[in-house]
């Protein structure tokens, strides 16, 4: 019985995890940038001439959607990878991965949310 390789894929499946969340996270900040951009532009009108266009906000979103897209293809990836282990390799009491089947579905479901409320905020 060595229960390494199930936990190396967990730490694996991890990792991705915190990558598809920065990845989410760093396109809310490029969308929000945008928006500021857009009330420097109302206060110092000759400021920044380019500021009008929605570059940033479908940049933004574009990253949202990637991140959550990692995030669910990491799930399925780490869960056919699990399937195809001996059950030797699997840790007594293992759940199949439960917890970490509903993280990646909530995180998907809040990249959703997230990339519904920045495609509104755009004009």
């Amino acid at each position: 019985m060595d229960p390494r390789v199930y936990f190396a894929a967990e730490r694996t499946m991890l990792a991705w995890l915190r990558t598809g969340l920065t990845i989410m996270a760093f396109g809310f900040v490029i969308a929000r940038f945008g928006l500021f951009l857009r009330i420097l532009a109302v206060q110092v009108p000759a400021a920044s001439p380019h500021a009008q266009s929605n570059i940033s906000g479908i940049l933004g979103i574009s990253l949202v959607g990637a991140g959550m897209l990692m995030i669910l293809a990491a799930m399925f990836e780490h869960r056919r990878f699990v399937a195809s282990l001996p059950i030797d390799d699997r840790p007594v009491g293992y759940m199949g991965g439960l917890l970490l089947l509903i993280s990646s579905i909530f995180l998907a479901i809040i990249g959703s949310a997230l990339a519904i409320y920045l495609a509104g905020s755009l004009d």
